[in-house]
């Protein structure tokens, strides 16, 4: 089985493919309720990520080997170095943005890491030879500025913002290697097969980061660990794992793109299960990050579609 530039099936249904990655992005955007009971239980933030990944690594490792274990065993040298890289940018991804809030304001963090699609995008044209437009380079701005206003009430705060904004800005590009390796496997490499294998990389490498930083993971409260539960089965396993089944239809530059509808879903839900208020800044960047996503869609659509492909789940 040889690993090739995936090519955008555009016989799937538009209808599916846009209420797939809704729920993706709502299933990613439980991560900061998720997240913020499991900090109001003593847990520290790259132990929730390590968590995050042991759980769903649990559930997918057996699940794949039982149900593709033949792909597995008769996968490349290659295929494993792509499969390993791309679990490993995951893996740094969560570890550098978590690392960047000790040290910066969330605001500055979550500007920095949203930068994530213009990585994307540069490295689609290098790389993928996927070439990026005029509508979706304007549907990458305009989203990157929405998360600049969200962002906008706690700018400059943090203890050490340099070094904060720096890890910040590397987890954008641990995303961007992420997404653009997911594209180009996933065109031949099945979604369990794909999914557990780098997600388990991810675990490893996020395993090794709280060993050398000497972060806690054991001694938590029982709610803690529920916590740290339901964030392993609903943002990673369904909402990341959606979002790479969709790199199998879509280019990773609007895939990218699509992530950045999470602060407006983690809103959402803020106000309805926190009691959080939805500020004008919110709203604001919330219209351009979804006219954004719209106007990257329809330089999706317009795209030649490069061919065919069976689809495999």
């Amino acid at each position: 089985m040889a690993i090739g530039a995936a090519k955008i099936d555009m016989g799937i249904s538009r209808i599916r493919l846009v209420a797939s990655l809704s729920m993706g992005i709502g299933a990613i955007s439980f991560a900061s309720v998720f997240i913020r009971m499991a900090q109001g239980e003593n847990v520290p933030a790259l132990s929730i990520a390590t968590w995050r990944l042991i759980f769903a690594s649990i559930v997918l490792l057996p699940y794949a080997w039982v149900t593709h274990r033949d792909e597995i065993k008769a996968l490349s040298r290659a295929e494993w170095g792509l499969l390993i890289a791309s679990g490993a940018f995951l893996g740094l991804h969560f570890a550098t943005w978590i690392g960047s809030l000790d040290y910066t304001s969330v605001a500055s963090s979550v500007v920095l890491v949203s930068m994530g699609p213009v990585f994307v995008g540069l490295g689609s044209w290098l790389f993928l030879r996927e070439r990026i437009g005029l509508r979706m380079s304007l549907g990458i701005a305009l989203a990157a500025a929405g998360s600049v206003v969200i962002s906008w009430g706690d700018w400059g705060q943090g203890q050490d913002q340099l070094l904060g904004d720096l890890l910040a800005l590397a987890g954008a590009v641990m995303m961007a290697g992420y997404l653009m390796i997911g594209r180009k496997v996933r065109g031949t490499c099945s979604l369990p097969t794909y999914i557990a294998l780098v997600y388990g990389v991810a675990m490893l490498t996020l395993v090794a980061s709280t060993i050398v930083t000497r972060q806690p993971m054991t001694g938590f409260s029982p709610q803690a660990y529920g916590w740290l539960l339901a964030l392993g089965l609903i943002p990673q396993i369904i909402g990341h794992s959606t979002l790479n089944w969709a790199l199998r239809y879509l280019s990773a530059a609007f895939v990218s793109i699509v992530t950045l509808a999470e602060p407006i879903g983690a809103g959402i839900l803020a106000y309805l299960l926190l009691g959080e208020g939805i500020t004008l800044a919110t709203g604001l960047g919330g219209v351009l990050v979804l006219a954004g996503i719209y106007i990257a869609l329809r330089a999706e659509r317009t795209q030649k579609p490069a061919g065919a492909l069976e689809v495999r789940s």
